[in-house]
């Protein structure tokens, strides 16, 4: 899975990009909705604050996504480095992780998935810095990492 980090960062890349434009169209969506209803009435004042309010929430999330996108710039996918940090592929006895963004599973071609996860991540406080053959316990599990690249 390590030799695989290339593809890894792609597929987090399009993850990133996909979620990118969804909350692009979303926000021209409502966008459109909200100037078409430029009528004055009780009910189309209720609906505008609804609309206004996805609006906002679609404008944060495209917000982080674009912050995502920022940080998975800063890894280099062909570096490889002996300790886990930001930017490494870890394999434990259980799962692969890939510390970078908060996007989650990410399925890789081979049919093997693996969790993207940020530096925030309560797993990542555990295993950071650690090395191929540590353990390190979490969720009153003792987990051993397997290879990191």
């Amino acid at each position: 899975m390590v030799s695989n980090k290339k593809e890894l960062y792609l597929n987090c890349l399009d993850a990133v990009n996909e979620q990118i434009e969804r909350y692009q169209k979303e926000m021209d969506l409502i966008k459109e909705s909200m100037e078409a209803n430029d009528v004055k009435t009780d009910y189309d004042e209720d609906n505008k604050g609804e609309l206004l309010s996805d609006f906002e929430k679609n404008a944060s999330r495209l917000s982080d996504a674009r912050e995502m996108k920022e940080s998975l710039s800063r890894i280099d996918p062909d570096h490889y480095s002996e300790k886990i940090s930001f930017g490494s592929v870890v394999e434990t006895s259980g799962n692969y992780y890939f510390i970078s963004v908060p996007i989650g599973e990410i399925s890789m071609e081979d049919g093997s998935s693996v969790y993207a996860i940020s530096t925030e991540a309560p797993i990542y406080k555990e295993m950071e810095g650690k090395k191929e053959g540590d353990t390190f316990s979490f969720n009153d599990e003792e987990v051993k990492i397997t290879a990191v690249g």
